[in-house]
């Protein structure tokens, strides 16, 4: 039920409005002011489209450090079954 006065925003508005607080070098109060939303608004929509994004699968930095993790536990066990 929508109330009066009230807008619904699609959830391809929120994805916007985060990425345009992510690439434009405009802090979260100049984008939500312009887009004429709450800044705390904004923020939670920031969060979520941040912790959606590390969720989504590997990334090219955590497929490195998976990488360099998996090589350090090869070397750990290595020293491991020599003593």
């Amino acid at each position: 039920m929508d109330l009066p006065g009230k807008r619904t925003l699609t959830d391809g508005f929120k994805r916007e409005a985060a990425w345009l607080v992510q690439t434009s070098g405009r802090t979260i109060e100049q984008v939500a002011d312009d887009l004429g939303i709450g800044r705390s608004t904004l923020g939670k929509w920031l969060t979520r489209e941040r912790e959606t994004d590390l969720l989504s699968g590997q990334h090219a930095d955590m497929a490195k450090e998976l990488a360099r993790l998996r090589k350090e536990n090869e070397i750990l066990r290595a020293k491991r079954d020599l003593q």
